[in-house]
């Protein structure tokens, strides 16, 4: 009995410390600028949706859990108050996974104030079937867009 649980904990061992595919820590690096020579980065057709696009994404994580991964992005508007944000996702195109950044601007006019107060974060799950066919994940806001891949 001592020695099958010993053996299993070996290969969890080896396989966590190991830069291949198996380790989910590794399924995606760092984001970066999307650029026109890895992605289109022109703006998506309008949707039905009404919200407006984000005026800046600042940040993409995308972090590994149980069954898939969190895609986390931080977005810069021009001031506070934007609200009902959230990451449109798009159908899977050639191995790249687009999500809108769309928030409500505010009601009435709103103070700029500091970069921190204006930070707006949204999250979307994508399941682990869904990312069998992803290689590369994109977050589109009206001035930029950052990307993460495998």
């Amino acid at each position: 009995m001592r020695r099958p649980l010993l053996l299993g904990l070996a290969l969890v061992l080896t396989l966590g410390a190991c830069g291949t595919r198996l380790n989910p820590v590794n399924w995606f690096g760092g984001s970066e600028p999307a650029t026109a020579t890895m992605t289109p980065v022109a703006l998506p057709a309008p949707s039905e949706d009404g919200r407006p696009l984000m005026a800046q994404v600042i940040s993409l994580d995308i972090d590994a859990m149980q069954g898939g991964a969190i895609v986390r992005a931080v977005g810069l508007p021009p001031t506070q108050g934007y609200w009902a944000a959230e990451l449109v996702g798009r159908p899977v195109q050639d191995g790249v996974k687009t999500f809108e950044f769309r928030a409500l601007p505010p009601m009435a006019q709103a103070a700029v104030s500091t970069q921190q107060s204006r930070e707006v974060t949204v999250g979307a799950f994508i399941t682990a079937h869904e990312l069998q066919g992803i290689r590369q994940i994109t977050v589109v806001a009206a001035g930029n867009a950052l990307t993460s891949r495998r």
